[in-house]
């Protein structure tokens, strides 16, 4: 019998090389992961020579996983199960030791927690794959996974006591925040500077990266790994030294490896723009290899720096933009959605810090205003931060550690809000009413911005409101954190052909600053089910 090794499940009978293996039937949870290791060849270059693959079967419905090399003779194949019961497999290699083994695993229903990978719902949002909303409230920690343990381990405290819920990070060492020069693990090829040997790997330093991957997942946070950027040319030529075999060879050892983690998500490129080396037809050629060598088809983006990506492209699953200026007043982050109509992430809308440069200047409550900006928009919006002596640590988008901002406690107030809410917050009278956004007839949060009014007559737009309806309001300072009831109730009446007022003409008190909120609740049963009339 063929010697293979499927840690824990594998009891080894007999101390001789001939002796005959038995499998125990082990079990793994729905969106888990299942590991096949398989011993095979060293000799050679095992990256570019040998090939593994498994088949895993559950009735009629089956799932190709390819393999990868892990070093020292050690081939793997992860495989995430998406549905409980029992599970087969078959492998197929180009070796006679990888070819041809088969076996079976129990898949269990997904723990306390678990609720599967991230995709789009609704056009324009996004849910787990049990139905669970999911609104990414998230963060850029670029070179977090390869810093120091101590430092690796200071990020992950700061970010299971924050709100964040992605964080975006490089699967490449960034010039200026790699590990130290001795680390065995710190370069992702054998070799060194402007000479890597492309077609080795070094699978240590994707074991380290996983195991971030994996720490990131038992926190509830997805990893939007960035495969690409622009920074290290000067400094270790990766991304400028890899031509298109390359290319290939480690965007499919990286999904390989990652792809059975739930909270994975791709993003080609970090400022895919600046990489001059890389045309748009490079990029659609990787965004086609990543889809079709991902069995799970986790999300897909690029991220832009001057020149937008063709984002309305089929492989693209949401838009990743980089522009403050689309979430900096009403009516603008609105526009690229309805160009793309798919989600639209504003990735970077400029960093809450201290810099000198433009990019890293943004007040707390700027950037809080921008998410909020976002949000009624029926968008997303992603936080950084450059706070702090970089000549003692680096700052935490660079590379994690503390955040010292005071933008995060107001993102994890907007987080409770959204929570709170229905699954989607949608614009309602998106070019009319562009401070307005929830769900028509039932939710509503109504934002001013930069604005500070003294008061607010109850008005909303026509779209699912039936005179007689009735409703509560709360006041939400976005910055202060605070939720102010409002006495009474308020009955909707037509105003106009357009909007709905309340009947007894009430005006809502407000404290004459900036940053304020309302959130208006219907009181009482569903919303009536005749359909919204057109009216221009």
């Amino acid at each position: 019998m063929t010697y293979c090794q499927i840690p824990p499940a594998l009891l080894v009978i007999g101390a001789v090389a001939a002796a005959a293996l038995a499998i125990r039937l082990m079990s793994v949870e729905q969106w888990g992961i299942y590991e096949l290791t398989l011993n095979g060849p060293k000799e050679g270059n095992p990256f570019t020579e040998v090939t593994l693959a498994a088949t895993f079967a559950q009735d009629s419905r089956t799932i190709q996983a390819k393999g990868f090399y892990d070093g020292e003779g050690a081939y793997k194949v992860r495989f995430m199960p998406d549905r409980p019961g029992r599970w087969a497999y078959r492998t197929a290699g180009n070796r006679r030791e990888l070819d041809g083994l088969s076996g079976q695993f129990d898949c269990t229903p997904a723990s306390a927690g678990n609720h599967g990978p991230v995709g789009v719902v609704g056009t324009y949002h996004f849910a787990h794959a049990d139905g669970a909303p999911y609104r990414p409230i998230g963060t850029t920690c670029y070179c977090w996974a390869h810093s120091q343990p101590a430092q690796r381990e200071r990020t992950l405290a700061t970010l299971r006591a924050s709100p964040f819920n992605k964080v975006r990070m490089c699967v490449l060492p960034k010039k200026g925040y790699r590990p130290a020069a001795d680390d065995p693990s710190a370069y992702p090829f054998q070799g060194g500077p402007h000479n890597w040997d492309f077609t080795r790997p070094v699978p240590g330093y994707f074991r380290q990266l996983e195991k971030r991957i994996g720490e990131l997942r038992e926190l509830g946070i997805e990893a939007d790994l960035i495969l690409y950027h622009p920074y290290d040319h000067e400094a270790l030529g990766l991304e400028e030294g890899m031509d298109a075999a390359a290319d290939s060879l480690y965007v499919s050892y990286v999904v390989a490896r990652f792809a059975a983690y739930r909270n994975v998500w791709w993003s080609l490129a970090n400022e895919y723009d600046f990489i001059t080396v890389k045309t748009q037809a490079d990029w659609d050629r990787l965004f086609r290899l990543v889809q079709a060598e991902d069995p799970y088809g986790h999300l897909r983006s690029i991220h832009n720096a001057r020149e937008l990506y063709s984002y309305w492209q089929p492989w693209v699953t949401h838009a990743s933009i980089q522009n403050g200026s689309a979430v900096g007043d009403f009516g603008r982050a609105v526009l690229l959605r309805d160009a793309y109509r798919k989600p639209v992430i504003y990735d970077e809308v400029k960093y809450e810090g201290d810099l000198p440069r433009r990019w890293g200047n943004l007040s707390a409550e700027e950037l809080v205003h921008r998410f909020w900006q976002g949000i009624i928009a029926g968008t997303y919006v992603t936080h950084g931060e450059v706070l702090g002596p970089p000549k003692i640590r680096p700052a935490w988008t660079a590379g994690g550690g503390e955040l010292r901002g005071q933008s995060p406690p107001r993102l994890a107030f907007l987080r409770q809000v959204l929570d709170a809410a229905p699954a989607a917050v949608e614009p309602i009278d998106k070019w009319q009413d562009l401070r307005t956004a929830g769900e028509p007839g039932e939710y509503y949060l109504v934002y001013f911005g930069h604005q500070s009014p003294g008061g607010w007559s109850f008005e909303l737009p026509y779209q699912g409101l039936a005179e007689g309806m009735t409703f509560r309001a709360e006041v939400l300072d976005t910055w202060n954190m605070t939720v102010e009831p409002v006495d009474g109730t308020f009955t909707a009446k037509p105003l106009n052909a357009y909007r709905f007022k309340d009947a007894a003409d009430r005006k809502i008190p407000l404290p004459a600053r900036p940053y304020m909120a309302l959130r208006i609740t219907r009181i009482g049963g569903p919303a009536p089910s005749a359909p919204v009339v057109f009216r221009d």
